[in-house]
């Protein structure tokens, strides 16, 4: 009952919410305009980030048992900041200018440290072949643990590029840690993904193309820094190699895409982080798919590695 009635709270907070803050951003000129790169029909709004960290963290204080207050807190901190720096960045954008990538690296570092200090972190693995738990030396585990929350965090945000397509890779990941958790029997885990599919259904009622609102770089950022989180409390708490695997396989869409993406600018001389059309949707749109069918199809894609993910776990299981 908790798990249903903290997805019913989040679905409507979002639901309800996000029409308010269209109102709000048209009002104000919050709004995401086209351009050469961002080839959207109209001016949108970039509130649908902010809806989705209300209705989060409402839900996550409200229904969540199982952390300590720290720990609760740190995350509510962490996200704020990450939010935070995003909604600067998307103002930037409403006025047409680029924000400055430091303060935001700064930032999103800074966080993922102040969630490594909480503890929450990639201590080790289960050797397969000898069953022996290897646990890493401190600065291994903050090396990892900070490069899997900053690499999450950036993937999700530099898939946002299409109607519906960050919210719903979002949304299938959550799902797929939603049925690790449940396998693995972590209930904060559980609560957790749950109330995510929730906001990202939410949201993606008014993302789908043509959206009526994006969530932003803030919302981009929130949605990966907290995918990442889970990841790291949940599969990865266990330790196995197989449950290793399953944020890698949930995610691996946006993560090997954006590895290919970064690899094609280092080899173009282009600056990393140096915003282009070289992502997988772009790819796809050039070649004639429609943007409905681009969604859809890298969807479907991320459907099938988050389904045998579950598979792989159910069987080692």
């Amino acid at each position: 009952m908790q798990y249903i009635l903290a997805f019913i709270l989040a679905f409507l907070i979002v639901f309800l919410l996000t029409p308010v803050l269209i109102k709000i951003a048209f009002k104000i000129r919050f709004t995401d305009k086209p351009t050469k790169r961002k080839k959207h029909s109209k001016e949108t709004p970039l509130t649908g980030g902010l809806a989705m960290y209300i209705a989060f963290f409402i839900s996550f204080f409200i229904f969540n048992d199982y952390s300590s207050i720290h720990e609760k807190m740190s995350i509510f901190f962490a996200s704020t900041l990450i939010i935070a720096i995003g909604l600067i960045d998307d103002f930037y954008k409403t006025k047409g200018k680029e924000f400055p990538i430091y303060p935001r690296l700064l930032i999103q570092l800074f966080s993922a440290f102040i969630i490594y200090k909480t503890g929450i972190i990639f201590r080790g693995f289960t050797n397969p072949l000898t069953g022996i738990y290897i646990e890493l030396s401190s600065i291994i585990q903050l090396i990892l643990t900070i490069t899997w929350i900053f690499g999450v965090t950036t993937v999700i945000n530099w898939c946002d590029g299409m109607d519906g397509l960050a919210g719903g890779l979002s949304c299938i990941s959550s799902i797929t840690f939603l049925g690790a958790a449940i396998i693995l029997k972590q209930d904060e885990s559980i609560l957790v993904s749950i109330i995510v599919v929730a906001i990202t259904i939410g949201f993606l009622i008014y993302n789908k193309y043509p959206a009526k609102v994006f969530m932003g770089d803030s919302g981009a950022n929130f949605l990966g820094f907290i995918l990442s989180i889970i990841a790291l409390d949940g599969a990865f708490k266990q330790a196995t190699l197989m449950s290793i695997f399953i944020p890698i396989l949930a995610l691996a869409v946006p993560i090997f895409d954006n590895l290919f993406v970064i690899i094609k600018r280092f080899i173009d001389g282009k600056p990393v982080y140096q915003a282009d059309r070289s992502q997988i949707h772009f790819r796809l749109q050039a070649k004639g798919f429609s943007p409905k069918q681009v969604v859809m199809y890298i969807n479907a894609v991320s459907l099938a590695f988050s389904l045998i993910s579950i598979i792989l776990l159910l069987v080692k299981n």
